[in-house]
């Protein structure tokens, strides 16, 4: 019984469209899914992914309109890396930030990954890593980005918490990962990067342990969740019984339609969600036509026409390449 890495990221954005103008147009993924968020229908909820949205792939947001910007600390998840492939891919990638006035490091290495750290328009903590070349996702066919350099998934996702040993336990004891590396980060912080199966693109976690940090408080900008894979539902309910017998508390299977999700929290309180690979994207849309509508799944579909009256107008922008 294994899982196999990330499934999607989840964060927080308050400017819908500026959200999707950026992920698309700037950084050129495929907003895959335009949906509500299911226990917040007031809300969007975006799905960023390659040309398929393939779990593996999915960066996605909840739109909150009126939430504050997120304060960093503990107790949280606290960046996202995604993936490029080779080095030239990155260096491409530094000049297209520079261009877009997007902030950023030089190409840096970490854990003997080559990578760029930036942020978005409202500061969430992001980085794009050389993948060595890794299978994955295939970046969007008709995205301003040439699908050389085209994001192809996730690399890795950040946690902050103020006692590294209770959650590598849970990490290590119930999750499977292996804790391969511990780096001293200054400040009486330190880093440890836990791996799936010897790690590879979307099996790792980089946990940073700030023993005095103060709690975090999530806003805009900042992530709600992560979500690792498991390849179908019969695996998932193991998972809930393992979750279970270790003394986590975790939700029912939750029909999310697009796939199944439990949610449970660790010690110290980051949110974690285990969700199927599918039935995926084109369940209710053609595959030429991903994220042109809003898509309801069944039990909201007699809601539509509320839900939509609710929610302010998405434009997609003109996709098109460019250098």
């Amino acid at each position: 019984m294994k899982l196999h890495g990330l499934h999607h990221v989840t964060a927080v954005t308050s400017q819908a469209q500026a959200n999707v103008e950026f992920y698309t147009q700037v950084l050129g993924m495929r907003l895959v899914k335009k949906t509500v968020n299911q226990d917040d229908v007031s809300a969007y909820h975006l799905f960023y992914g390659d040309e398929m949205g393939r779990a593996g792939t999915e960066l996605t947001f909840f739109d909150w309109a009126h939430i504050g910007r997120n304060h960093s600390g503990v107790g949280a998840i606290s960046g996202a890396a995604l993936r490029v492939a080779g080095q030239e891919a990155l260096r491409w990638w530094a000049e297209r930030l520079t261009q877009h006035a997007v902030p950023h490091s030089d190409i840096v290495e970490f854990h003997g990954h080559a990578m760029i750290r930036f942020t978005d328009p409202e500061g969430q903590a992001l980085a794009l890593v050389d993948d060595a070349g890794a299978a994955g996702g295939i970046p969007w066919s008709r995205s301003p980005v040439p699908p050389a350099y085209g994001v192809r998934g996730l690399y890795a996702s950040t946690l902050t918490v103020s006692d590294l040993q209770r959650t590598g336990h849970v990490l290590t004891a119930v999750m499977g990962y292996e804790q391969t590396k511990t780096y001293a980060t200054g400040s009486g912080e330190r880093t440890a990067v836990f791996e799936l199966n010897g790690g590879g693109a979307g099996k790792e976690l980089y946990v940073v342990e700030q023993p005095a940090g103060r709690p975090a408080r999530l806003g805009a900008g900042g992530v709600h969740h992560i979500a690792f894979r498991v390849p179908d539902a019969d695996s998932q309910l193991a998972w809930r019984n393992r979750l279970a017998a270790a003394g986590l508390a975790v939700t029912e299977v939750i029909d999310r339609y697009y796939f199944k999700s439990i949610y449970f929290r660790i010690p110290g309180g980051v949110l974690f969600e285990i969700a199927t690979d599918g039935p995926g994207f084109t369940t209710d849309e053609e595959l030429e036509h991903l994220g042109e509508r809003l898509a309801l799944p069944p039990f909201l579909e007699p809601y539509r026409a509320q839900i939509e009256a609710g929610l302010t107008p998405l434009s997609q922008g003109s996709a098109g390449r460019t250098g």
